[in-house]
């Protein structure tokens, strides 16, 4: 009788480790979230990171909704909110949307916070564009010449677009029942100029990537909802609406998440598009045509709204996390030949989790990216921060480009190019939905990776490339 009771609890026991062969395995993260302090439970929308005090380093800023507006630096083993002006911290505008870039080409980003008090059409208090002068910050828009063209309209995404090529930065609203924005600093001035760069449309705007995703200067894709997605081809600094002619316009559903990734690791930009409550795409330019090649279980149906594509164990491939809202959060790593395939999640599963943005950072400067994710929207909690358990033999690399003004690059493409691979990253314009990561082409190494070489493709087209000797830096380039 016990030789049968111990006979049949092995055939259990193995068929369990064979349904469910990796439930044993051990968590591909562990929890950092002890390291924030002072992490209250709030309404959190997007996180951007960016150098917020000019000390060097990168820092997070997550927006609150009703709640202070974040800069988390950090220092001693803890992240600690550095920043407690109001013009800043700004907790009745209710922020969701943040993304950085040089506007003023002085060589340090400017933050666009994106403020929306109401769900659609016109809202009661305008957008801020925070420099940091001096000692102190200051909202450009408060200027008295730049209130002419405020944006009074609900919106979500921004996006940074180097459109010309020359380093002058503008920045690209999603509004939601209302035009586009597309602002400028021209001539000291801040002014909108989506009318004369066929951007100003109406549609449900959500999410918003910027990059070199079909010519050699920055286009733009925007994810909407209620009505079809646009992508941009930059034509001498305008636009033009091509969506239909590539085959993503994808008019049935509803866009959110959305990121820039090299899915077939070819050495080119393509497109990872979430949908709320839709079929989630990986879009794959094939003969000037977009092809969805996503399939199980990555296009199942979420409640998504974050999408980062990024190598968070420094293996050498990307893994995709797909923060959802009000139900458990999804990780898959991104094989050989745009196989997507799903990784267990224990720790940063967050079943419970109202998850409504998230970013990625080597905050602490180990050459690991840590994961920060915000929540909101419909319950107050507080942030997440999460770290990949990384192998100890892994190396990695990191290549910070700068423009000709020592800014952050944001647009520009990072190519590695070795004897197994050629992996683009985009230097992060603006993510998707809401939020924007580090400016920061990071790389894990693969097992037998040699002959390493990197080459950067600038805003303008233009590409500069240089043999990698000693792995485990970061590597700052400028553009001439």
């Amino acid at each position: 009788m016990q030789f049968n009771v111990i006979k049949n609890l092995k055939k259990i026991i193995f068929l369990f480790l064979l349904i469910f062969p990796n439930k044993l395995n051990a968590s591909f993260f562990e929890d950092l979230t002890s390291q924030i302090v002072e992490n209250p439970k709030r309404l959190s929308y997007g996180v951007s990171v960016t150098d917020v005090n000019k000390d060097g380093k990168f820092d997070f800023v997550v927006t609150g909704f009703g709640y202070l507006n974040l800069a988390l630096s950090y220092k001693d083993g803890k992240l600690i909110n550095i920043v407690n002006e109001n013009i800043f911290s700004d907790e009745f505008r209710r922020t969701i949307g943040v993304a950085a870039c040089d506007i003023d080409k002085d060589g340090y980003e400017e933050i666009y916070f994106l403020n929306t008090d109401t769900y659609s059409g016109t809202k009661k208090y305008s957008d801020r564009l925070i420099d940091f002068d001096g000692n102190k910050f200051l909202d450009l828009f408060e200027v008295e010449k730049n209130k002419k063209d405020l944006n009074l309209t609900a919106g979500r995404s921004v996006a940074c677009v180097d459109r010309k090529g020359d380093g002058t930065y503008g920045v690209y609203v999603a509004n939601y029942g209302g035009p586009t924005r597309f602002y400028e600093y021209s001539d000291d001035v801040i002014v909108d100029k989506s009318v004369q760069l066929n951007l100003a449309k109406v549609t449900g705007g959500r999410a918003v990537v910027a990059g070199h995703i079909i010519s050699n200067k920055m286009d733009i894709f925007a994810a909407n909802e209620r009505g079809a997605n646009f992508l941009y081809k930059n034509n001498n600094g305008k636009f033009l609406d091509v969506a239909y002619e590539y085959r993503v316009e994808d008019v049935l559903q509803n866009g959110r998440g959305t990121a820039l990734s090299d899915i077939y690791y070819r050495g080119r930009l393509d497109i990872l598009n979430g949908n709320w409550g839709g079929f989630h795409r990986a879009y794959i330019l094939k003969d000037k045509i977009f092809e969805d090649i996503a399939k199980p279980t990555f296009d199942v149906p979420t409640r998504i709204r974050t999408i980062i594509s990024a190598d968070l164990d420094n293996d050498g491939y990307d893994e995709v996390f797909m923060n959802n809202i009000g139900e458990p959060n999804k990780l898959f790593k991104i094989l050989d030949n745009g196989v997507l395939e799903q990784l267990p999640l224990d720790i940063g599963l967050e079943r419970d989790g109202y998850g409504t943005g998230a970013a990625v950072a080597d905050i602490d400067n180990d050459g690991i990216l840590e994961l920060l994710v915000s929540h909101g929207e419909s319950r107050d909690q507080p942030l997440s921060l999460y770290k990949a358990k990384v192998d100890p033999s892994h190396k990695y690399l990191r290549v910070k480009p700068l423009n000709k003004y020592g800014a952050p690059a944001r647009g520009a493409t990072v190519t590695l190019i070795s004897n197994l691979r050629k992996h683009s990253k985009t230097i992060d314009a603006g993510s998707g939905y809401l939020c924007q990561m580090e400016p920061v082409a990071h790389y894990g190494i693969r097992k037998n990776e040699k002959n390493i070489r990197i080459q950067i493709k600038w805003t303008n087209g233009k590409t500069k490339t240089i043999s990698v000797k000693d792995l485990n830096q970061t590597i700052t380039l400028r553009q001439k």
